[in-house]
């Protein structure tokens, strides 16, 4: 435990300096001071800068994709000048430096993607030609399935620069996910939902992870008390079928598990960025069974599509 003048730090918070990561980060630290009795103020927030937060000028697969926005903070946690990391889940690479895991999960927020235009009401209504901003590579093969005659650019930086790069004309619409615009009280600024039926999110889409040193025993006690098991079993699924999908950065994944008593329900989705060529498939299973129903969803998919599905685009 560290001192600090008469306050004991009881833990310390690594974290992105977004407006979003740091709300994020705050909510961590309101139910981790509500469930252990404690004042907010003695767990410290620290902020660092990643790799994603630094590269502006090009979408993140050319650069690497994976692990740009947690990078810097997970060398953070292995050095011990944080305690442990809040994450927005779909950041999370597939693999997990050997020393940390994922111990928490706060209880998910709403997992769809949301449609943003001062243009039109909805993606069907935008003309013909039109600009779709996004540097989501699932969001841009999933509108290009449904509006293969619309255009799709980059457009980077965090949920407020992009809306002001929207308002400014920079591209007609573009797509959030609803999570971000909820903690951030932006809700309104949506033109309209989109269901998870038509719009599958990206795996962990909603959830905050926490991550931590799995030999931090004082920690990892320490961030259990808000874990929510129901957000687990589902990212369990998800990340499993990524797991056995993420060869290539460049292939758009979507998947989403959804949990209700001791079932669960996943549906997975492998796409061609040009949105034209896509492998969907489903699992009904056991809360016990995610981890192997996303699995074999992947490798269902995996099958279905071919390897030459997965090599074909990793140099698009």
């Amino acid at each position: 435990m560290q001192s600090s003048g008469e306050t004991d730090i009881l833990a310390t918070i690594g974290t992105r300096g977004s407006p979003l990561a740091l709300a994020q980060a705050h909510e961590v630290r309101g139910r981790l001071a509500r469930a252990h009795q404690v004042e907010p103020e003695r767990i410290v927030i620290k902020t660092i800068r990643t790799s994603g937060d630094a590269i502006q000028d090009r979408p993140l697969f050319d650069v690497g994709g994976k692990g740009l926005f947690t990078k810097e903070i997970e060398e953070a946690l292995l050095a011990g000048s944080i305690d442990f990391a809040v994450h927005s889940s779909k950041d999370v690479p597939t693999f997990l430096p050997d020393a940390t895991w994922l111990p928490a999960f706060l209880p998910r927020e709403d997992v769809r993607d949301v449609f943003i235009s001062p243009r039109a009401g909805s993606l069907k209504d935008l003309p013909a030609g039109a600009t779709v901003g996004t540097a989501s590579l699932r969001r841009q093969a999933m509108v290009l399935r449904l509006r293969p005659d619309l255009k799709v650019n980059s457009l980077r930086g965090n949920v407020e620069t992009r809306l002001r790069k929207i308002a400014a004309g920079e591209a007609d619409a573009t797509l959030l996910a609803l999570a971000g615009l909820n903690r951030l009280g932006l809700q309104d600024k949506a033109t309209r939902v989109l269901e998870v039926d038509e719009f599958l999110p990206a795996v962990g889409q909603g959830a905050i992870a926490i991550e931590s040193r799995r030999d931090d025993d004082r920690i990892n006690s320490f961030v259990k008390a808000i874990g929510d098991s129901e957000t687990e079993v589902a990212l369990s699924a998800e990340r499993s079928f990524l797991a056995l999908l993420d060869g290539s950065c460049r292939t758009p994944i979507g998947g989403h598990c959804r949990v209700n008593g001791d079932r669960i329900h996943f549906r997975g989705l492998i796409i061609s960025p040009d949105g034209k060529e896509s492998y969907e498939t489903t699992r009904e299973g056991g809360r016990a069974d995610a981890i192997a129903l996303g699995a074999d969803a992947a490798r269902e998919l995996r099958e279905r599509a071919g390897e030459k599905f997965f090599t074909l685009f990793a140099g698009a």
